[in-house]
Order: structure tokens, then sequence, then C-alpha cells
């Protein structure tokens, strides 16, 4: 009965995300709710919600002040070195400017969130690929690569959601998928130097003059900020790689910090957080639903009870490899699945059958970090941001798909590897 209950509960849901029909808020909240009651936990209800909550609260604070920190980050210029360095490296060398799209979207992308980062790059780069010739096709689907690979980040959309799914911590899920991280970016810059160089033998090598926009003038305040800036996003950094703290307690302290720095009147703060309140409360709204989601799914038994009937069903030999099948099948599952539906709806059943077969829910969390939502959301029609690089860059979705998924795939494969080699997920 429960079993049949849970299943049922997530098909509902998947219809009800998949079909747009109903909002994930109302679909996260209103069918658990509708399927205690049903189920006869009614008395339950709200112990199972609290519970839930409670659970995602670290996930929701934490997300919050990084989108904060990160946003003020950019808002101050941080990365404007960065951009101006690519431009003057990269000159007219077609290579040498796919090669710096690729870095640039990698330091833009720190931020966690896709939309800014195709902003930011595409507004950046694509003047460049006008006056050169080079296909926008491959400004998009190098930005693609970057985007992906970086949206693994403990404050990015899929690496939140596993968390708050599986009731896990970054140094559960994050921080042993980090080496595979490295080596997906290694594979992003070795990608965008094969497709670069191909760019290079359509168009060879041409003049570009002023290429760097002006600098914006800086006052020694100014100056003062920038390196004070840099020196705290180090400091984060090193702290959140080290585990010295809980990460949301580091994004308070960081953002607190900046803040006092960057903005220190209240009325600048309150133009901050009226600019960018808004990415803030979509996310964190969307966490602590699917904590209603997965506090009554797991207080009442079901994840339990439906992992217990797939494990009869799996032959035992099968079930080693599940993080692996995680693995592999996450990125062109982005294609079918939005972010919400495999993580709230489908993660959980699988990351407790693999604890059946003697494996670890955390396992299957950082395998499918590897691919699902991150080097598979700047290709797919599900997520709103690919249509904003597709908008600013000009490219059709069709054409877009066709040119990068194999590299995007070649991304998540590459994680796997390493990931299998350093043990952060086994076969």
């Amino acid at each position: 009965m429960l079993a049949a209950s849970g299943f049922v509960t997530i098909a509902l849901f998947l219809v009800a995300v998949l079909s747009r029909r109903v909002s994930v808020l109302i679909a996260l909240t209103a069918l658990p709710v509708l399927v205690a009651l049903v189920t006869g936990h009614g008395g339950q209800l709200g112990t199972l919600i609290a519970d839930g909550l409670l659970k995602v609260a670290p996930v929701a604070i934490m997300i919050t002040f990084a989108v904060l920190y990160f946003s003020l980050m950019v808002d101050r210029g941080l990365f404007d070195p960065a951009v101006a360095r690519v431009l003057r490296w990269a000159k007219g060398d077609p290579l040498k400017i796919t090669v710096g799209t690729a870095v640039l979207t990698l330091l833009v992308a720190l931020d966690g969130d896709g939309a800014s980062t195709f902003l930011i790059t595409v507004s950046a780069m694509l003047p460049i690929y006008k006056r050169l010739g080079m296909r926008r096709v491959v400004l998009a689907g190098v930005i693609c690569l970057g985007a992906g690979v970086m949206n693994m980040v403990p404050w990015g959309g899929p690496t939140a959601r596993a968390m708050a799914a599986l009731n896990l911590s970054s140094a559960d899920v994050f921080v042993p998928a980090i080496p595979a991280m490295v080596g997906g970016i290694l594979w992003v810059l070795v990608a965008a130097f094969l497709i670069g160089r191909s760019e290079r033998r359509r168009l060879g090598v041409l003049e570009l003059d002023e290429v760097v926009p002006e600098a914006r003038p800086r006052t020694g305040l100014d100056r003062f900020r920038f390196w004070f800036n840099v020196v705290l996003t180090l400091a984060l950094v090193g702290v959140l790689l080290a585990q010295l703290m809980d990460l949301e307690v580091v994004f308070v302290l960081a953002f607190v910090i900046a803040v006092i720095v960057n903005v220190p009147s209240w009325e600048r703060q309150q133009e901050l957080f009226a600019r960018h309140g808004n990415n803030v409360v979509l996310v964190t709204t969307m966490i602590f639903a699917a904590g209603v989601f997965t506090g009554v799914l797991g207080g009442t038994g079901m994840i339990e009870a439906m992992a217990t009937w797939l494990v009869g069903v799996i032959p035992d030999g099968a079930g080693g490899a599940l993080p692996v099948l995680v693995a592999v099948t996450g990125m062109p599952l982005s294609l079918v699945f939005t972010p919400d539906a495999y993580y709230f709806g489908v993660l959980p059943v699988l990351a407790e059958t693999a604890t059946a077969f003697g494996g670890s829910a955390a396992e299957v969390g950082t395998a499918a970090i590897l691919g699902q939502m991150t080097t598979g959301f700047p290709l797919s029609p599900l997520t709103a941001s690919t249509f904003i690089l597709l908008g600013m860059s000009g490219v059709e979705l069709g054409a877009h798909q066709r040119f990068i998924f194999k590299w995007a795939f070649g991304t998540t494969l590459v994680m796997t590897v390493v990931a299998l080699v350093t043990g952060a997920i086994s076969f």
C-alpha cells in the first residue's frame, strides 16, 4: 500500500510538472498533503512537514546568501578585469577567442546562476564573434559547456536540490565530486581548443583592434574594494574546499562582510535586495516546498517502501551499478526531466534503492550532479535560461543541441570516469 501510494504520488508529480499545468510549488506541496490525508497520515501531517522543513533549512539559508554574495560581486565588477584580459589575449585568433570564451564562462559561472552567466558572457563575446565571422553556434556551445560543469557548485540548482531531497550536506554530495569537476573543467578547455582550432582553420587569424572596452575609472576606494573582494572570494572558496565551516555559515559571514565593505548604506543595500531578491525568493521557496514533499514521503515510509519494491525487481548483479547508471543517464535525461521532477521525484527513490543494495545515498546524489541539469541544463528546452543563451546569441535550439550534445555528454563521461577512479562513486 505504501509503495503504491508513493509511486502514484511521484507519477502525479511528474505529470503535473512536465505538463506545466500545475506549478512546481503547488505540485511539491499540495500532492503530498493530499496523499497523506488519503493514506491515513493526516494526524501526523504537521510533524511530517515540520521535520521536512527543518531538514532543508540549511540548504535554503546557504542558497539565499550565496546568490546574494555573488550577485553583489558581479555588481561590483569583480569579473570585469577577467573579461578585459581574455579579450586582450584573444585578439583576432578564433582559437584563442574560443578558449577565452570557455575561461570567461568558467569564471563568471561561479555565481551558480545560468541566466546571469549567459547575459555577461554573450554580451562580452558576441561582438567579437560577429566581427571575425565566427559561428554563433560555437559561442553558444562553448558557453554551454562552461556553464554546465560549473552548475555543480553547491549553491547551484542541481546540487542544492540533491542535498535537499536526500537530506545531505555539501560534504556528502559535492566535495567527493570536486576531482571529477576539475576533470570536467579540463575537458571543457580541451573541447574549446578543438572547436576553436576548427574555427581557426576555417577563418584564419585576423587583425582585430580595439577589442577591449574602456575600463571604468576606479577611485582609490574602488581599488581597495576590488582587491578586498578578490581576497574575500578566494578565502571563501578555500574555506569551502577545506570544509572548515558549514557552508551556510560561510556564506552568511562572507555576505555580511561584503555588504559592510561594498554597500554600507541602508539605501544601497535595499537596492541590492530589490535587484536580486527575486532570484533568491524563487529558489528558496522551491527548496522549502521540496522539504514538504520529501518530509511527507519520507516520514510516512513511502520512499522506503518504493525502494524495497525496486530491490525485489532489480537483479542482484545490477544493484552495484546504480550510481554509474545514474551518472551516465543524467545528462540525456536533462532533456526529459526538469530539475525539480528528477531531484525531488526520482532521485530519492534511486538513493533509497541503492542503500538497500548496500550502497550509499550520497553516492547516488554525487552521481546525479555529474550530468542531470548540470552539463545538460544549457541545452535543455525545460530550462528558461537556455532560451536566454539562444536568444542573445541568435542560435536555434535544434542547431545548438546537434552541435554541442556530444561535447556536453563527453563532459559527463569524463567526470564519471574520474569519479570512479577517485572513489566518489563505485561500480
